[in-house]
Parts: C-alpha cells; sequence; structure tokens
C-alpha cells in the first residue's frame, strides 16, 4: 500500500478502532448487570449535612482496601452538585504510611440516597446509603445493590457497641455476608 494512501486511511482506522474498543467495554458492561433483590435505602439525605470526615468502623473486605487501617472518607459538596470524595488509608497501622483516593459522586435519583461513584473514567461504583442517623448524622451504613461492598461509617473514631450491632443486624436483614466484615484499626480519640 501507498504511503500516502495510508497516511489517509489512518484517521479512518484509528476511529473504527475507538469505535471498536468503546463498543467492546459496553457490552462488556451490559452483559455483567445483574438483576439483585431490592435494596431499600434511606427516604433522603441532605448531602449538606452528610459532607464532611466520616471514619470507616467496619467494611466488607474489597481489594483495593486491603491492609488498609484508620481508613477515613471526606465528602465536600461541590458547587455543580456533585460530591467530592477524599479517601485515606493507613498502609498496615493506625500511624502507617498514608494514601489517598479522590472520587467524584453524584445522586442518581432525588433521594440523594444512591449514587454512582467515580474514581476513574469509565468506571463506577455504588453508594447507596441504607441506615443513616437522621437526627445527627453521625453515623452510616453504606453499601451496593451487589451485595458486596459494605461500610459502617462513623463521625467518631469509634461506635458504641450496641450502634455498631444494631447495623451490623440491618446488613444481616438485607442480605449482606456480614459474617466477613473486617473492623480496621481507629485513633484513640483525644480527650478534650
Amino acid at each position: 500500500m501507498p504511503n500516502n494512501l495510508l497516511k489517509r486511511r489512518r484517521p479512518v482506522l484509528l476511529g473504527a478502532a475507538a469505535a471498536l474498543v468503546t463498543t467492546g467495554a459496553a457490552a462488556y458492561a451490559y452483559s455483567r448487570r445483574k438483576a439483585y433483590p431490592h435494596l431499600p435505602t434511606v427516604a433522603h439525605v441532605n448531602l449538606q449535612r452528610y459532607a464532611g470526615l466520616w471514619y470507616e468502623i467496619a467494611r466488607l473486605p474489597v481489594r483495593f482496601e486491603k491492609g488498609c487501617q484508620h481508613v477515613t472518607a471526606e465528602y465536600t459538596v461541590r458547587p455543580d452538585g456533585k460530591v467530592g470524595v477524599r479517601n485515606t488509608c493507613h498502609q498496615g497501622s493506625i500511624g502507617g504510611p498514608a494514601t489517598t483516593a479522590t472520587a467524584t459522586a453524584w445522586p442518581t435519583d432525588g433521594t440523594n440516597a444512591k449514587l454512582k461513584v467515580q474514581f476513574f473514567w469509565p468506571f463506577t461504583g455504588d453508594y447507596w446509603i441504607l441506615a443513616l442517623d437522621e437526627i445527627g448524622y453521625q453515623h452510616a451504613l453504606v453499601g451496593s445493590p451487589d451485595r458486596e461492598t459494605l461500610w459502617i461509617l462513623s463521625r467518631m473514631p469509634h461506635l458504641p457497641l450496641a450502634t455498631r450491632e444494631q447495623l451490623l443486624a440491618k446488613g444481616r436483614e438485607l442480605g449482606f455476608p456480614v459474617e466477613n466484615m473486617l473492623f480496621p484499626a481507629q485513633p484513640v480519640a483525644s480527650k478534650p
């Protein structure tokens, strides 16, 4: 093939290759979609009140948090209505080296209880608020409809045992394998 003909076809070939990759990714994502049993969320979340620092009290094991201790998540509501996410993990121990991951989240319905989270394009995850201390926004149970991710979050590094047990019972009632929950170490709260 003459060199000038190849140069004219290169944009077409690159465009076709990009379309093929995009179509393949979309088909793969569609094939991975499953119907899951109904998963109820809280009726409404005020994102301004939900914003701020949360401590991870418990989680189902996920590969992206392997070895994480003293885990926190900080949420900020952006002017465009989306939520900025900053997760911090201390590797191996409370004082271990810290790594952070940032993401963007956005509500998918009018309740603000179902959000999509995106750490990198084009992949998103579900972040559904399943239980929430609606008076003080002091603790929450967050999971995904596939029942593969579940977190207990608290505004304080430690949660009263009775509250933790209530949230675990709620997770069990909703079909999550709470017997597999991990309880990462958190720092001892300093006294005033």
